[in-house]
C-alpha cells in the first residue's frame, strides 16, 4: 500500500535528515549522512524519475545531503544550487542575483511529500523468511512496482498551475524528480519492506519556466495509486516466482486484501505487534469518546463512533502507542537470519513450514491457477466496479479516480497475481462511464470543467438495485437567499414636517403597512409645567385615535417665521383640525 505526507521546509531538517533517512533512528550530531546510514545499517538513497535531466542528475545516482538541503530543506532550490551560486560570485555577478540563478521558480513553503510504498505482509514475510534469491526477486519486484506508480503520477496526476488563481493547468513535460531511501524493519523490531521516496514539487512547464505541481491533486489519487502498486507488485513477484494470490479478509464487511496463496496467516498475527497494541489503544478512546460529558453533564459527542471519528482516533492511538525505534547496528543479513529463528521459536507455525515457505507457496499457487482463469470481461468489471462505487461513497456521487482505483481492485481479485495488458484499468472505467453513469457535474471553477473532475452517479433504476437507497441531494450552497428590497426609514425631517419624498405616516394606497404615528396637534395630551416644550417627545405622544394621515407640527417663532417663511405653515389634521 502507498500513504502520503507533506514535506514543508522546516522538516527536512528537523525530521527527516536526523531521523528518517537513517532509517528512522537517531542520527548523532555532527555525523555525515552516509556515515550514519551505514551505522543504522540501510543503504543510501537513490534518484528518480524523468526531471533529472533537466537538474544534471542520473536515475540511480547516490543522493547527498547538501541536494537534499537545496530541494527540500531551503523551499526549492535547484540540488547544486551552492556550485551554481559560486560560479555566479565567481563570474563578478552581484550575490542577489547570483541567489536568483540557483532558484526553481518562486520560493515554496511545501517543498514536496512523502510517499510510502511497503508490500502485503505475506509478500515482505518471504522477503524476510526467504533464501537471498527471493529476496532480490522481491527487491527487484518492490522496485518497478514504485517506479511504474511515479511514471503514472507524472503522466496522469501532477499538475503545475499558474497564471492568475491558477487558471492555466500543465503536465509536467519533462518528469518529475524524486530520491528513494529504503527501510528494512518496523519500530517493533519485526520484518517491514517499505520505501521513503521524496518526492519534489518542483517541475519543469513547456516554456522552460519553473513551477509546483499541485498538491491536492496528489492526495485526491492516493487510493488509485496505492491500489496500482498492491497490483503491480503482486503480478511482479507471482510471475517471477510462480506464485498466485487469493483474498484475505481483515475487517468483516471491507473489501478482503489480497495476499500470496499459501504463507500461514499466523505469521502475519506474529508481524502485527503494533497492530494489536493499537487496535487495544483505540478501544479504549472510543470508550472515552462515547462517554465523554461537559460541564453541564451532557455528552459532548454522539453515542455512537462515526466512520470519521474512527479514522481520527486511529490516528491517535497510533500515535500513542508509537515506540521509540532502537538504535540498529546489524546487516540485512543479521536482521533476516533473527527474524527467522524468532518467527520459529515465538510464532506458532511449525519450523519445517518456515523454512519451506516458497515451496508450499508455489503448491497453493499451482492449484489456484489450475481452477481460476484469466478472462477479463470489461463489460462485466464495469458493471461490478459502478456498483460497488456507488454503493460505498456517501450519496452515490463518485468521481472518475473512485472508478479507476476500484477497477484495479478488480482486476487483482479476477487475475490473481498475473499481469495485465497496459491501459486494461482506463478502459473499463471508461466502459463504465459511457453505460452505467450519469454526468451530473456542474462546474463554477475552471478545475470542475476537467475530466478528472466530473462528478458521476449510476444510470440505473434505484429501486432495482438498492430499495432503501434514495436519490442524492442536490448540494447545498452557503448563499443566502435575496433580502426583499424595503423603503428607507424617513428621516426625522420628514416625519416632523410632513414634507420631503417620504410620507409622515401611513397612506391608504401603500402595500405595506408602516407603524402607526403620533398626532402632535389637539390628540396629544396638553404640556405640563412652566416652560414645557410644545412638542412632546415622540416617545410620549399619543395615538391619534382616528388614524391621522399626517403630523401636526409645532407652532414656531417669530424670528423662525421671519427667516422662513414658508417654514411658517402648519400641516393640519383632517380629523382634529389645524
Amino acid at each position: 500500500m502507498m500513504d502520503i505526507a507533506i514535506i514543508r521546509a522546516g522538516q527536512m531538517y528537523r525530521y527527516y535528515l536526523r531521523q528518517v533517512l537513517v532509517g528512522d533512528g537517531r542520527r548523532p550530531a555532527r555525523t555525515p549522512l552516509r556515515t550514519a546510514q551505514e551505522e543504522a545499517g540501510v543503504p543510501a538513497g537513490r534518484w528518480m524519475g524523468r526531471g533529472l535531466a533537466a537538474l544534471g542528475l542520473t536515475a540511480g545516482d547516490t543522493v547527498t545531503e547538501a541536494q537534499l538541503r537545496n530541494l527540500f530543506g531551503e523551499r526549492g532550490r535547484h540540488p547544486y544550487a551552492d556550485l551554481i551560486e559560486a560560479d555566479q560570485l565567481a563570474a563578478g555577478t552581484s550575490p542577489k542575483a547570483a541567489f536568483r540563478a540557483g532558484a526553481l521558480g518562486r520560493r515554496v513553503t511545501v517543498t514536496g511529500v512523502d510517499l510510502v510504498f511497503r508490500p502485503q505482509p505475506t509478500i515482505y514475510l518471504l522477503w524476510a523468511l526467504g533464501d537471498e534469491k527471493t529476496r532480490k526477486v522481491i527487491e527487484a519486484a518492490h522496485e518497478r512496482a514504485i517506479g511504474r506508480v511515479l511514471t503514472w503520477i507524472e503522466d496522469q496526476v501532477a499538475i503545475i498551475r499558474y497564471g492568475k488563481d491558477g487558471i492555466y493547468k500543465v503536465r509536467p513535460p519533462g518528469g518529475l524528480v524524486a530520491a528513494r531511501f529504503r527501510h528494512y524493519e518496523a519500530r517493533s523490531g519485526m520484518p517491514l519492506l517499505h520505501d521513503h521516496l521524496l518526492l519534489s514539487v518542483k517541475g519543469q512547464r513547456l516554456d522552460g519556466k519553473w513551477g509546483s505541481i499541485h498538491s491536492e491533486a496528489l492526495f485526491e489519487n492516493t487510493v488509485a495509486a496505492s491500489a496500482l502498486y498492491n497490483e503491480t507488485v503482486a503480478a511482479e513477484v507471482c510471475e517471477a516466482l510462480g506464485l498466485a494470490t487469493e483474498p484475505r479478509t481483515v475487517t468483516a464487511g471491507r473489501r478482503p486484501v489480497m495476499e500470496i496463496a499459501g504463507v500461514p496467516h499466523e505469521l502475519i498475527r506474529w508481524t502485527a505487534r503494533r497492530g494489536d497494541q493499537i487496535a487495544a489503544c483505540l478501544k479504549e478512546l472510543e470508550t472515552e469518546y462515547v462517554t465523554a460529558v461537559d460541564d453541564d453533564g451532557e455528552l459532548k459527542f454522539l453515542p455512537e463512533v462515526s466512520e470519521r471519528a474512527r479514522v481520527q482516533l486511529n490516528k491517535m492511538a497510533a500515535h500513542k502507542t508509537r515506540p521509540p525505534k532502537k538504535q540498529n547496528s546489524r546487516s540485512l543479513a543479521q536482521l533476516r537470519a533473527d527474524w527467522k529463528q524468532s518467527a520459529i521459536d515465538t510464532s506458532e507455525v511449525a519450523a519445517d513450514i518456515i523454512n519451506s515457505l516458497l515451496e508450499r507457496a508455489r503448491a497453493a499457487a499451482a492449484a489456484i491457477r489450475a481452477r481460476v482463469a484469466t478472462v477479463v470481461d470489461v463489460a462485466l468489471a464495469a458493471v461490478d466496479v459502478t456498483a460497488v462505487v456507488f454503493v460505498m461513497n456517501g450519496g452515490g456521487r463518485f468521481h472518475r479516480r473512485h472508478l479507476l482505483a476500484e477497477a484495479r481492485r478488480h482486476l487483482a481479485l479476477v487475475l490473481r497475481g498475473r499481469r495485465r495488458e497496459p491501459g486494461l484499468d482506463d478502459r473499463i472505467v471508461d466502459a463504465a462511464i459511457d453505460a452505467h453513469c450519469l454526468d451530473i457535474s456542474e462546474p463554477k471553477t475552471t478545475r470542475g470543467l476537467l475530466s478528472d473532475y466530473r462528478l458521476y452517479t449510476a444510470r440505473w433504476a434505484l429501486p432495482d438495485l438498492r430499495p432503501a437507497r434514495r436519490l442524492p441531494r442536490p448540494i447545498r450552497t452557503n448563499r443566502r437567499r435575496p433580502i426583499p428590497a424595503r423603503r428607507p426609514r424617513p428621516g426625522p425631517r420628514a416625519r416632523m414636517w410632513g414634507s420631503g419624498r417620504y410620507p409622515a405616516s401611513n397612506c391608504a394606497t401603500t402595500a405595506r403597512s408602516s407603524p402607526p404615528r403620533w398626532c402632535a396637534g389637539s390628540c396629544a395630551p396638553p404640556p405640563r409645567g412652566v416652560g414645557a416644550r410644545t412638542t412632546l417627545p415622540r416617545t410620549s405622544r399619543r395615538r391619534c385615535p382616528s388614524s391621522c394621515s399626517r403630523i401636526r407640527s409645532p407652532p414656531l417663532s417669530a424670528a423662525t417665521r421671519s427667516r422662513k417663511p414658508n417654514a411658517g405653515r402648519r400641516s393640519t389634521c383632517r380629523h382634529c383640525g389645524p
